[in-house]
């Protein structure tokens, strides 16, 4: 008998169309001899399954949907929304009330990884390189002196909680820090700013099952832009290598970060975390990513493939060691 599975997408942040977009990968490459996919959109107190061209609401009481006079009950959820409930462990606290097996990392990760701050101070106890940084709370300022004083110029400002470089500011000059600041705060409450690190951006997948450790290619991300903002991560204005053009040692050492990361913080499926090599190959940590993009110009696919693995034979592991 095929697993009904849920892919959930949407949510309530900026990412909502690339999460969307994640969605239609994920449908498109489950093995239909084991799996019966439907795409469920999370809008708000909006939740619909869709199903042959229609859509029908979500019974929150045991996460069921009846169309034609037939209840379907999902067995598994692939979480793929990239922010607000998917990937801050409020969906994942949900399904753990309902008890229905899901893709991603638990409440506890979900939440830590999602806050680009905490999870900072948290890995950097464990000797992470992290940026220096600041953290802003809604209705705290700073005056521009100050952030120049502690970080320096340029410096990174951006949301605690969010993706897709929605709200965040490479800024050049004091003038500019209230602005960015400003344009931060409309993704969330939290605001963090960090110091420059100049070097060589990079980014490495890995997933862990109960029969294997597969650590995926390290890829190399050049933008065209500025930084590696909206624009270059999804509308071409960036040269993504993969494998990164890189030293073996380095390669082996980011994978093992990766793996080390992965353990400590108590991840589960599959995960991206993004770093910048700096002077004299030092690896510096710029976030983790529990629920990574899955679209057609996203990095888990290119590894997966540069890795000589498919992705649908990818999903089909993580879905099944969910139930062992």
């Amino acid at each position: 008998m095929k697993r009904i599975i849920a892919i959930i997408a949407g949510g309530d942040s900026s990412e909502s169309q690339v999460s969307l977009r994640s969605a239609e990968t994920i449908y498109q490459n489950l093995d239909r001899n084991l799996y019966e996919p439907y795409i469920v959109e999370v809008k708000g107190r909006s939740w619909q399954a869709i199903a042959d061209g229609n859509r029908y609401d979500i019974d929150r009481n045991d996460f069921s949907f009846t169309a034609n006079g037939t209840r379907t009950v999902f067995d598994y959820a692939y979480i793929i929304i990239h922010g607000t409930p998917g990937e801050n462990g409020i969906f994942e606290g949900y399904l753990r009330l309902m008890e229905i097996p899901f893709s991603t990392c638990d409440v506890l990760a979900s939440a830590l990884t999602f806050n680009k701050f905490a999870l900072n101070q948290f890995l950097k106890s464990f000797g992470v390189r992290v940026a220096d940084s600041i953290l802003l709370r809604k209705g705290h300022s700073i005056e521009p002196e100050e952030v120049v004083s502690k970080l320096g110029l340029p410096c990174f400002i951006k949301p605690t909680a969010g993706g897709s470089s929605f709200g965040t500011t490479k800024v050049n000059s004091a003038e500019q820090i209230g602005q960015a600041i400003e344009a931060a705060f409309k993704e969330g409450d939290e605001v963090i700013i960090e110091s420059f690190m100049d070097g060589t951006e990079v980014t490495n997948g890995y997933f862990k099952t109960s029969k294997r450790e597969v650590k995926l290619p390290v890829t190399e991300v050049v933008p065209k832009t500025e930084f590696f903002d909206y624009d270059a991560k999804y509308n071409g204005l960036v040269t993504e290598i993969t494998p990164a053009r890189i030293s073996d040692d380095l390669r082996d050492r980011i994978q093992s970060l990766t793996a080390a990361i992965y353990e400590i913080v108590g991840c589960h499926g599959i995960i991206r975390v993004d770093y910048i090599i700096t002077e004299g190959h030092k690896i510096n940590l710029l976030e983790v990513n529990t629920t990574p993009g899955m679209t057609a110009t996203s990095f888990i696919p290119q590894q997966i493939k540069a890795a000589g693995l498919e992705l649908k034979e990818v999903l089909t592991e993580l879905i099944e060691d969910s139930f062992e």
